[in-house]
């Protein structure tokens, strides 16, 4: 079975194994028919092959990116413009795919990209609260009932064919508190790199986005030669 094909198996069939605390609602899109056709072709295009991948974690889906197009760090701007699938999903922009992108073009393109890394999220499902993304680490009753969901997540991706030798975590703060503390309970990976998150420099950071691009693909290229 091919990377692809482990990919859309594993989203088609994602189902949170707990009673979500109250106000908190999933982001889950993988069971619209839309999102099912439009993975399937990203996937198909960019991952029909059993390479080796590097891993890439974000927090989780957010409301204009993976939440819509069911694809992490990808909105449908981005899914149209930048890796050539057709979608009818509202072109409304997501920061974190604008920054993202920029530098996936910047290391050389979606295909040269993909066929490298692989880029998920420590929790593929989102959250929202008062209709606001909501990042896992954020609800405290949350963060304590969601462990046994994300750690079979992520072994259930590791048997895709993932390179144990380092892990990228986006985000340098929570994201990679707790990521870490995983890893030194499961053992996954001999290492855990932290990368900025996307947000932070498009919201905070903007006038030095290149020099965090540059970040990016030094640390990317410096770990996966």
């Amino acid at each position: 079975m091919n990377f692809a094909t482990n990919i859309t198996r594993f989203l088609f069939h994602l189902q949170l194994p707990f009673k979500l605390p109250t106000g908190v609602e999933v982001l889950d899109v993988h069971n619209n028919a839309d999102v099912k056709n439009t993975c399937t072709a990203f996937y198909n295009k960019f991952y029909s092959d059993s390479n080796e991948r590097h891993l890439l974690l974000g927090i989780n889906p957010g409301r204009f990116g993976g939440g819509i197009t069911g694809i992490p760090f990808t909105d449908p701007i981005r899914l149209q413009n930048d890796c050539g699938i057709v979608n009818d999903f509202g072109k409304k922009q997501e920061l974190s795919s604008v920054f993202i992108y920029d530098m996936i073009n910047v290391y050389g393109g979606p295909q040269n990209f993909y066929k490298r890394f692989y880029i998920s999220a420590v929790s593929p499902l989102g959250f929202v609260k008062d209709g606001r993304n909501l990042n896992y680490y954020d609800d405290t009753l949350l963060l304590k009932i969601i462990e046994p969901f994300v750690t079979d997540c992520l072994e259930k991706q590791l048997a895709f064919g993932i390179n144990r030798d380092v892990c990228f975590c986006i985000g340098e703060g929570e994201n990679l508190k707790y990521l870490n503390m995983l890893n030194k309970k499961y053992k996954w990976f001999s290492a855990v790199k932290a990368l900025p998150h996307p947000r932070f420099v498009m919201q905070y950071r903007l006038k030095r986005k290149e020099e965090y691009i540059h970040q990016y693909i030094q640390v990317l290229q410096q770990s996966v030669l």
